[in-house]
């Protein structure tokens, strides 16, 4: 009994808090894929690459083992081409050829002598045939494939026959040309009235190829000979000085060092090194993985609440290193042609930039552990990030990434010339193929577009290009709604300029605040003439129902509006717009007409309020207050500041009052602000004049 006690507490406490248990699995998960995918060993710990002719800055340095020191790749590469070039071309004798031309000879010739000519002349004739074909395939006749063409006659190659190999000068063979020529010449000069317009034929009819060029053994014979190459050409013993402290690093000293690199990094060190390299890994990516959750936790705390936005940054981060991984892996092309300012153009399409920029920060932070002269990779990434970052702090059109890719690519190209005119004294060792990798990463960024909007359905976020494209009032719903309800498209266009003006100096999302505010009634075009913005010639359909009715008309245009957003496939972030901006205030007019009518009636107050939710968001919370600053301010007889000021006042007091902002990250501060907009924007739309005093 106590055991399925203690099992059901466990699962009370998992239910309870099953987001934070899935929030710590995606924290494990991520720094556990990080370090799977990471090298499994020691990363040498002195920075030299860029110190060619300059002094060794670090300490002194002794051989902690005995090593060979490595050929350079121009040495190895040298060494491979002499082999390439002076290895011999094989060929091989063909004996059954031979003797398969010999006997077709013999057979045609059988066929075609006449039965009325002499036996002795056709013996005669035979032998003599024979006689020339043995002369002519004892020298062989030379196959002229690629590996001969137009070379000299004395150049030299090998052939094999009955398993012997001997060199042999082009020239000591006959092609079948020159053989053709040697048979010919001997018919001519023939004593013993040969008849040799019928020998002639059958005698080139049996000329072929005896010596035949082999690829196979030649191919086998140059890897043989490759595979037999030394990589190192002399060894440092241990305990034995490498290098001193302001000792110029020349280039045999930087090909030790190299070395001794590859050497260090290539031990495991057993099991003992492994796990110690395995620890060292966990330590350092948690620790980069545990400071930007911290950074969320501290900073942005609704995107450390949002599980679904934690697993998305962890994600990209994850694969920003697997990317990283695979290209040190293949060697095939450098690290610098990976498109890594895309992670942050990617995060501040659904985040702020400060966002955007630790990202960046946690990211090349892992990802220099896999890449060589780790320093400055980091700087040219950190640099890249920030300038990616200021270039689209509005990203609000397409253009914008193209300018984008341009910064990146003249910001990367900058700062690799400035370090190596900082480390190596010039741009010598620049070459054109450096720019182009920066040229590449620039192109390959122009990616971020289509992956914002991969994202966006997956993760169902919305950009703020998305945004953009949906504040269009050219848009099918919003021209419906101009159509239909013109007096409510007019008011949201009234109620979008006012949220937008007030977010903007709050601080908050105003291209979103702006969007939201242009769809949130949409659901009004469902019974646009029960709403007095859209009534004309005074008629109002109202004066034929009860309050009960027409409170719950006006209530069902949140409902309606959910269902058009819905069916028009509107953003979520879009339609909580929809869904909270009247929050659970009351229908007021139809509300204080009932308790008027019917003072001494029990009045059930779920008729006349909104089903909710509040407002949970600065930008939800802005766009409520304009909604019925704005709604009001038609109903003004008179025009001027105090008017004005007394309705906003109001108005926002009155929905403090009723609790509606307490889920919204909004403070008292930011609501006066925002007071202080509605009124001088609302005096700009009715041109009420400030009174000067006379």
């Amino acid at each position: 009994m106590q055991f399925s006690t203690y099992i059901k507490k466990a699962f009370s406490v998992i239910r309870d808090r099953h987001q934070s248990f899935y929030k710590a699995f995606l924290f494990l998960a991520s720094i556990a894929f990080i370090v799977y995918i990471f090298p499994k060993q020691t990363k040498f710990k002195y920075e030299f690459q860029n110190l060619k002719g300059k002094p060794w800055n670090h300490e002194n340095l002794i051989a902690p083992f005995d090593f060979a020191i490595r050929k350079t790749a121009v040495e190895l590469g040298k060494e491979k081409s002499e082999i390439l070039s002076s290895t011999k071309p094989y060929f091989v004798y063909k004996n059954d050829v031979v003797s398969d031309k010999k006997k077709i000879f013999e057979d045609e010739f059988e066929k075609k002598w006449a039965t009325n000519k002499s036996k002795k002349l056709k013996e005669k004739t035979l032998q003599f045939g024979k006689k020339i074909l043995d002369s002519i395939y004892s020298k062989g006749i030379i196959q002229l494939s690629e590996s001969i063409e137009n070379k000299a006659d004395d150049y030299s190659i090998v052939v094999l026959q009955n398993n012997i190999a001997e060199d042999h000068d082009i020239r000591d063979f006959y092609t079948v040309t020159t053989a053709y020529d040697v048979v010919k010449n001997n018919l001519k000069k023939n004593t013993h009235n040969i008849d040799a317009s019928f020998l002639l034929p059958l005698l080139e009819n049996s000329l072929t190829h005896s010596v035949v060029y082999d690829k196979s053994i030649t191919d086998k014979v140059i890897k043989q000979s490759l595979d037999n190459i030394s990589t190192s050409h002399d060894i440092i013993l241990s305990n034995q000085s490498i290098i001193s402290k302001g000792e110029i690093v020349d280039a045999k000293k930087y090909q030790i060092l190299e070395s001794l690199k590859t050497e260090y990094e290539e031990q495991s060190g057993g099991s003992v090194g492994y796990t110690s390299i395995l620890i060292g890994q966990i330590i350092i990516i948690t620790l980069c993985i545990f400071v930007l959750m911290m950074f969320l936790y501290v900073f942005r705390k609704e995107i450390y609440a949002n599980n679904t936005k934690v697993l998305f940054i962890l994600s990209l981060v994850a694969l920003e290193a697997l990317m990283v991984r695979i290209a040190v892996n293949s060697q095939a092309f450098n690290i610098y042609i990976l498109p890594f300012c895309i992670l942050p153009i990617i995060i501040r399409s659904f985040y702020d930039t400060r966002v955007a920029l630790f990202v960046h920060i946690g990211a090349t932070l892992i990802c220099s552990f896999m890449v060589s002269n780790s320093f400055e990779f980091v700087f040219i990434q950190l640099l890249g990030g920030i300038v990616t970052i200021f270039s689209i702090v509005n990203m609000h059109k397409r253009s914008q990434i193209f300018l984008t890719a341009s910064f990146v690519f003249i910001t990367y190209s900058a700062a690799f010339i400035g370090i190596n005119i900082l480390q190596q004294g010039g741009i010598d060792s620049i070459t054109s193929l450096d720019i182009a990798w920066f040229a590449i990463s620039a192109l390959l960024t122009l990616f971020s577009y289509p992956l914002i909007f991969v994202f966006e359905k997956i993760f169902g976020f919305i950009s703020d290009v998305s945004i953009l494209e949906l504040s269009d009032t050219n848009g099918k719903l919003l021209r419906q709604l101009a159509s239909v309800a013109p007096g409510t498209f007019q008011h949201s266009l009234q109620v979008a300029n006012l949220s937008e003006e007030a977010i903007y100096m709050i601080g908050g999302n105003a291209l979103l605040v702006r969007t939201g505010a242009l769809f949130h009634d949409i659901g009004k075009m469902e019974n646009p003439m029960f709403f007095i913005e859209n009534q004309t010639g005074g008629i109002n359909p109202h004066n034929d129902l009860s309050y009960e009715d027409s409170a719950s008309l006006i209530i069902e245009h949140v409902i309606k509006g959910i269902e058009m957003a819905k069916k028009n496939n509107l953003p979520e972030q879009i339609i909580d717009f929809i869904r909270t901006h009247h929050g659970t205030t009351y229908t007021g007019y139809f509300y204080r007409s009932f308790k008027i009518e019917f003072p001494g009636e029990k009045i059930d107050e779920q008729k006349f309020r909104y089903p909710g939710p509040i407002p949970f968001s600065k930008e939800t919370a802005v766009l409520m207050m304009a909604d019925s600053v704005e709604a009001a301010s038609r109903s003004l007889k008179k025009y001027d500041a105090e008017a004005i000021d007394n309705l906003v006042e109001t108005i926002i007091n009155k929905q403090i009052a009723e609790n509606q902002f307490i889920n919204s990250d909004i403070t008292f501060k930011n609501i006066n602000t925002i007071k202080k907009i509605f009124k001088k924007k609302l005096m700009n739309i009715y041109h009420v004049r400030v009174e000067y005093p006379r």
